[in-house]
């Protein structure tokens, strides 16, 4: 009888995976699962601390994962509180390796929905400076520009993610970026207007 139970609830989690087509929401930022997930833990072995920092990257990403979970069922309060646990785990695993774009970069989310832009600009800013190229850090950084109504910068993450090719990213950030300009008209005509683009 247990194990018909068992059976049941792993055949219903297979539909139900198979019926989402199998795959993360393409809104998922992490292309892979997090490093130091999967990191051996030897008993009576130090860590370096590259190893530590991506053993609580790790845990941060989890809290994350669980965090947007809460947000989508509503539950804002228990959200806030693993958002606020990924920022304190960020913050620690940059204290151990500063060039941890990886984890400057999800800092940089928990921090902005968290309501804290200072900290997520500048952890988002420690990220593009150690890896210009690293795509997620850009998409966050539009949305973040757009949280705060600079639409110009905004369309600069999405030109560059355009130009790079990136379809992935450029899809998730285009939308939002075209839904603040139906929302802002006048903040669009401003922004085509400023020099250089800006």
């Amino acid at each position: 009888m247990r194990f018909a139970g068992v059976l049941a609830i792993t055949l219903f989690w297979t539909a139900t995976a198979l019926a989402d087509g199998g795959a993360p929401p393409p809104s998922n930022p992490w292309p892979t699962a997090p490093p130091g997930s999967d990191l051996p833990q030897a008993q009576g072995q130090a860590l370096t601390p590259r190893q530590e920092a991506e053993r609580i990257y790790a845990l941060a990403f989890d809290e994350v994962t669980k965090a947007r979970k809460d947000l989508e069922s509503g539950k804002a309060k228990n959200a806030e509180k693993k958002f606020r646990r990924a920022q304190e785990r960020c913050a620690h695993a940059v204290e151990l390796d500063p060039k941890y774009y990886e984890a400057w970069n999800i800092l940089g989310y928990a921090s902005r929905k968290l309501g804290d832009y200072e900290r997520a600009f500048a952890a988002y800013d420690s990220c593009l400076r150690l890896n210009p190229d690293y795509a997620p850090a850009r998409e966050y950084l539009g949305e973040a520009w757009l949280e705060r109504g600079e639409l110009a910068r905004a369309r600069e993450q999405l030109a560059w993610l355009e130009k790079a090719r990136l379809e992935d990213y450029v899809k998730m950030l285009r939308p939002l970026v075209e839904a603040y300009q139906a929302a802002h008209p006048d903040s669009a005509k401003v922004s085509q207007a400023a020099p250089g683009g800006q």
